[in-house]
This record gives C-alpha cells, sequence and structure tokens, in this order.
C-alpha cells in the first residue's frame, strides 16, 4: 500500500497546484486541530518523499530526502482513505477510488490549500474551487469521526 501511495505522491512533484482560497469554518478549523492531534497520538510513522514536499511547499531540512508523518488509513470496498499529519501544522488527505485519487493539502489554522485530482492515463490536475471545498469538508467530517471512533 505505501508503495502505490509513494507513487502516487511523487506526481504531485510534476503538478503546478492549485489553491483554494476562501475563509475558514471555525467548525473546521476546529476539526482539522483534533485530526492533526489524533494523528499524532493514533498515527503511524510515514513518510512524504522530498519532491512531494517541495510540490506542496512543506518545509523540509537541506538534504532530507523524505519528511516524517504520522498516518492513519481506512479502506472500504471501493475507497482507501489516508490522513497525514506533517511537522505539526500541515495535513494531507487522500481519497483514491476506482478511476481517480484526489488529495487535499491544508493547515491546521488555515484549512484547505490545495486540492488536485490525478486519473490514470491524464495529467494531475487541479479541482475547482467550490468542488474541491465541498469535499474537503466532507474528508473533515469523515477523518473527525474517524479520530472520535478509533
Amino acid at each position: 500500500m505505501r508503495g502505490s501511495v509513494f507513487a502516487a505522491l511523487v506526481l504531485l512533484s510534476s503538478v503546478t497546484l492549485a489553491a483554494a482560497p476562501g475563509p475558514t469554518p471555525v467548525m473546521e478549523t476546529t476539526g482539522l486541530r483534533s485530526i492533526a492531534g489524533w494523528l499524532k497520538v493514533h498515527g503511524q510513522a510515514g513518510y512524504v518523499g522530498a519532491d512531494v514536499a517541495d510540490a506542496m511547499d512543506i518545509p523540509r531540512g537541506a538534504g532530507e530526502e523524505l519528511v516524517d508523518a504520522m498516518q492513519r488509513g481506512f479502506r472500504d470496498e471501493r475507497v482507501l482513505r489516508i490522513a497525514q499529519v506533517i511537522g505539526g501544522e500541515t495535513l494531507l488527505f487522500m481519497v483514491q477510488s476506482p478511476g481517480e485519487v484526489v488529495f487535499y493539502v491544508s493547515t491546521v489554522r488555515g484549512g484547505l490549500r490545495k486540492a488536485l485530482v490525478s486519473m490514470p492515463g491524464r495529467n494531475v490536475s487541479p479541482l475547482g474551487s467550490a468542488e474541491a471545498e465541498a469535499s474537503f469538508r466532507r474528508e473533515v467530517l469523515y477523518w473527525q469521526d474517524k479520530a472520535r471512533t478509533h
């Protein structure tokens, strides 16, 4: 699983990611903080490659090839979801369903920063602002529920 997720994340390095600006509702910010805290305590050690970190503007040390992250993942019949907290402030959500992988990059305090979709045989492309915001909020609710029940 880690190899396929890493390979999908590597695709990020070849794309300029689009920001999804807009005010972050208080409820969403509270949810992001609780998800980050839960991942810090209940996550498993993982990483993000340097090329992916650079594409997502995640700070890394000079010469650092892997950026440490704490992560959790869940799969149902059709969808694999992974959440990572990086450096305590950055959250990366990945949703892999048949035919596409969607990535959401956010900060704990600032909310959604970038959202993109990768489809086999196509380039990685940004999600439209309205679509990104709505699906990101659903993802935050999903992970808030996991943090409460696991």
